[in-house]
């Protein structure tokens, strides 16, 4: 324990934690983007869309090892203690290098820089208050929005009914465009944490950093456009024990 907490204490262990956390919670952003691009691939043969067919498969993790929803909630977990360690230790990092450097930036930088601050701070909070809200809606179906009634497991279904009033499909779209910001801003920074800027390769940074953030927006953002335009056809009831026959399938 002593020697885990002197690599923390250290500047060396605080930027590894940065790094590995880091990455760890972009993937997670970019693979539920990809999941929720699920919605655009139709059904299967037998009428289950293929993106309750892909939830079924994240509540099923690690069958038949692990019961139904363990492995799911142990990736919960990870991420959770993930976004801790990471916002900690980014905080942490920045007092360690304010001390480091005693004499201040000049004052257009110190604008630019309380700006971004600013603006980070209110697009923060915004996707802090969001990601209990979007659990409620979306995953627990405490909060209804639409016309449709939750159903457990019926994603498309949830998707569709959440997505097609205009206030529904507009806040999400608002707040993914935020975490694209978010990105973007995350992505450059750890970069600087990491040391890995330099004037020689600080434009390919920017140029990586934009593009994903761009892409991921892109591809949050497309789905509730999709459902709100019309452009996604109506759920059809499909006989929930075709689920139960998939996950049977799966783990044999």
């Amino acid at each position: 324990m002593n020697q885990i907490q002197r690599f923390y204490g250290s500047s060396i262990g605080k930027k590894f934690v940065v790094a590995v956390t880091g990455v760890i919670l972009f993937g997670f952003i970019a693979m539920h983007m990809a999941g929720n691009l699920k919605v655009f691939t139709g059904n299967t043969p037998s009428g289950v869309p293929h993106i309750d067919e892909y939830a079924l498969f994240l509540q099923t993790l690690g069958a038949p090892m692990l019961p139904k929803m363990m492995g799911l909630w142990i990736a919960r977990a990870v991420l959770l203690v993930c976004l801790v360690l990471h916002v900690v230790t980014v905080i942490l990092l920045s007092q360690q290098n304010r001390r480091a450097r005693p004499i201040p930036y000049v004052r257009s930088e110190k604008q630019a820089a309380s700006v971004a601050s600013r603006l980070m701070m209110v697009s923060g909070l915004v996707i802090l208050a969001f990601i209990p809200f979007h659990i409620l809606q979306f995953t627990t179906g405490n909060i209804q929005i639409g016309n449709r009634t939750f159903v457990h497991g019926h994603v498309y279904s949830n998707l569709y009914g959440g997505f097609s009033v205009w206030y529904g499909a507009l806040g999400y779209a608002i707040v993914v465009t935020l975490v694209g910001f978010h990105l973007f801003h995350g992505l450059w920074s750890l970069f600087q944490t990491l040391g890995l800027d330099n004037p020689d390769r600080n434009n390919k940074i920017r140029a990586f950093s934009v593009v994903f953030s761009v892409i991921v927006t892109i591809g949050f953002v497309l789905v509730p456009l999709a459902f709100i335009t019309g452009l996604m056809p109506s759920p059809v009831d499909y006989d929930p024990s075709l689920l139960n026959q998939i996950n049977s399938t799966s783990n044999h």
